[in-house]
């Protein structure tokens, strides 16, 4: 998989309701993974979005997520860039141009999904998330 550049949306409890409105104005494949789906079935978010891709045949991908527990929701800014691939050194490359002199909110670590994964807001205030991918088996 090449490495691509999206938008990444935030919601307030409505990210299915948005990303399903999306694939109706756009078409294309909508994956929706819920809390839930990694290991809180029980918990009372488990059935909000955790991770939402939307992948069309014009070549658009918009990702979204509801915000985590805890997490504020800033309508307006609400959302960030995504970064993302299965080229380990290339996305490492760019994490730490990104994240020298940023604020880092989740350091790039392997997360529960299995991807390695890390957010920051760069000296600019643009938010940024990279992903690298685990490699398929």
């Amino acid at each position: 998989m090449a490495s691509r550049l999206n938008p990444y949306l935030s919601f307030d409890g409505d990210a299915r309701q948005a990303l399903e409105f999306y694939r109706e104005v756009f078409g294309g494949t909508l994956t929706l993974n819920t809390y839930g789906d990694f290991g809180k079935p029980d918990a009372p978010e488990a059935d909000k979005v955790m991770h939402g891709l939307l992948e069309t045949s014009s070549g658009f991908t918009v990702m979204g997520a509801d915000v985590p527990p805890g997490m504020e929701h800033n309508p307006g800014s609400s959302f960030s860039v995504s970064v993302s691939g299965d080229d380990d050194a290339e996305l490492r490359g760019y994490w730490e141009k990104l994240s020298a002199g940023a604020y880092v909110s989740v350091p790039l670590a392997k997360q529960m999904w299995g991807d390695v994964f890390g957010m920051c807001t760069d000296r600019f205030g643009v938010p940024w998330m990279v992903n690298i991918r685990r490699p398929q088996e």
